[in-house]
């Protein structure tokens, strides 16, 4: 005789003469229903499909549940929703919205390999975290359940590829933005170091964005320079980004840390310019003292923050091969003198000290944003393997998700109020959504809840992405 369950109910506070009453039987729901909108991206642009390409799977195929393309889509379509950890899987292989996202629903359980896993379509985390262990040169007896193997190299250049793919045709210019970040561990990872500046041990990697576009993710120690490996990065990017666009002019834009001869000295044999923050010292203070003094006398007559501008040239002592042109700004303000520096290829002519200082180096400090979205809101930051390696898969896996985020924001949000919205307000307004999943032999039905509020919005997403022609990789 079969037994029968009784479900537990929860009574809350009346509503007037009303009992307010809940339980568990509301059937297959999901929390996560705008991700089906991440479905949408990735049929446009291929994105998971082009990652996957980039492992190498020596399982055995009759033996093999998951492919890597749903194993690689499980994780970054799991970041996307806010599943930052592996642990969420154990409950997520569950999930009929992520299954069907990762192309493969079955909730009833058949066709599955193993008894103990009908009911659960997706991997767990044991699976998932065997994908980021595998290691290239594994022995024989570590590669009997590590199968799967990333190549870093045809990782690299992905990120470029999408860049250069969402865009329908070549700017006249781009700008390169360069910035590091503290990335804190918690355990004794492999490569971690105490940094003096952040004062915890950390790793500090390196990104590159173009606008909104992330070009590169590097996962580095802390125990060197923050522009250390710069001029690495830029030898292939720059040549991948000209191999596509021939006549794009390029430029380089960064703060101080990353005002290194190496760099500025590169940047001028492959015909890149730069826009660096130049770190401030006697000499520089000296050249501008007159100036300085002007935006005093300024301040002091209207109450207003003050800037005079100075265009001169400048070579340190020592580090610097050549004189290269400087932008000095006098400013003062408020609480006293706050002079800045800035070195550049630009000649005068091309960009005159004021824009170029306003408007040219200032506009870098929207890529802290971009960084911010990447640490806290897709979790770049959750490196806790032992060995770097999978560490920098980790951020791979957080930088696919941003990819994905910034494709729904630039092509799906474009003409409506969320189009500069931020990963996070994304997730949370157009991503969770509650609704109701039904699976019949030849449809999955996805019920949204009817009071949800941006529905609006949701259709302009939906009908900005139908627009798009899907690429051809």
């Amino acid at each position: 005789m079969k037994t029968e369950c009784t479900q537990i109910q929860y009574s809350f506070k009346h509503l007037a003469k009303r009992r307010v009453e809940a339980d568990f039987s509301g059937g297959t729901l999901t929390s996560d229903a705008g991700g089906l909108l991440l479905g949408k991206i990735e049929e446009r642009f291929g994105i998971l499909r082009q990652f996957a390409d980039c492992f190498t799977d020596d399982r055995t195929p009759g033996f093999t549940e998951h492919s890597v393309l749903e194993l690689v889509s499980q994780r970054v379509y799991g970041i996307c929703l806010g599943y930052e950890d592996l642990n969420d899987h154990d409950d997520l292989r569950r999930d009929p919205l992520l299954a069907t996202l990762a192309g493969k629903v079955d909730p009833t359980g058949q066709n599955r390999l193993r008894e103990q896993d009908r009911g659960k379509p997706l991997a767990g985390k044991s699976t998932l975290n065997r994908l980021e262990l595998s290691a290239p040169d594994a022995s024989e007896k570590d590669r009997r359940y590590k199968k799967i193997v990333a190549d870093p190299d045809r990782i690299d250049r992905l990120f470029v590829d999408l860049f250069l793919q969402m865009h329908e045709k070549a700017p006249t210019r781009i700008v390169l933005d360069l910035d590091a970040t503290d990335d804190p561990v918690h355990g004794r990872q492999e490569g971690r170091f105490f940094h003096g500046y952040y004062k915890e041990y950390c790793y500090l990697p390196l990104y590159i964005f173009c606008g909104d576009f992330l070009l590169c993710a590097r996962l580095r120690q802390a125990n060197g320079d923050a522009a250390e490996g710069t001029v690495d990065e830029l030898r292939w990017i720059v040549p991948q980004i000209r191999q596509a666009w021939p006549e794009v002019e390029i430029a380089i834009r960064a703060d101080s840390g990353f005002c290194r001869e190496e760099i500025m000295a590169w940047c001028e044999e492959n015909e890149v310019h730069y826009i660096l923050g130049l770190a401030k010292n006697s000499r520089l203070k000296k050249e501008i003292r007159s100036e300085m003094e002007q935006a005093e006398t300024m301040f002091q007559e209207t109450e207003g923050a003050a800037r005079v501008f100075k265009d001169f040239e400048y070579q340190t002592r020592k580090t610097w091969s050549r004189s290269r042109r400087v932008i000095g700004k006098a400013e003062y303000l408020e609480k006293g003198a706050n002079p800045r520096f800035v070195v550049t290829s630009y000649s005068a002519e091309r960009y005159p000290a004021q824009p170029l200082y306003e408007k040219e180096y200032c506009a870098r400090g929207e890529m802290e944003n971009r960084i911010k979205e990447q640490q806290q809101y897709l979790f770049a930051d959750r490196t806790s393997t032992s060995v770097m390696r999978a560490n920098q898969l980790r951020l791979w896996f957080s930088s696919l998700a941003y990819v994905f985020m910034n494709a729904l924001r630039v092509f799906g949000l474009a003409g409506t109020e969320m189009e500069k919205a931020q990963c996070h307000t994304i997730r949370n307004k157009i991503l969770k959504i509650g609704a109701q999943v039904r699976v019949t032999v030849r449809r999955v039905w996805i019920t949204m809840a009817t009071g949800y509020p941006y529905e609006r919005i949701f259709e302009a997403v939906y009908r900005n992405l139908q627009r798009l022609e899907p690429i051809r990789c």
